[in-house]
């Protein structure tokens, strides 16, 4: 009876899931990469502006509106 597994050299059923492994390996890095570069984005983008902040005080009592009118001249000039 042969011997397969020296017939093949030794790499028998390893080889297969070794290029599986590896392939599995690849996609989760460019998986990550793509995810970490989307967050990134999103981050940059997300930023909110000085008017939207000061809006935002504003409407949660933390000025007056007096305050909010002179910090939005600020802001326009």
């Amino acid at each position: 009876m042969p011997n397969w597994t020296s017939c093949f050299g030794g790499m028998g059923w390893g080889m297969g899931f070794g290029g599986l492994l590896m392939l599995f390996v690849w996609g989760a890095v460019i998986v990550g990469a793509v995810v970490l570069v989307r967050w990134m984005l999103d981050r940059s983008k997300g930023g909110k502006s000085a008017l939207q902040i000061l809006q935002e005080r504003y409407a949660r009592g933390e000025i007056d509106k007096a305050e909010f009118e002179e910090r939005k001249r600020g802001l326009v000039q």
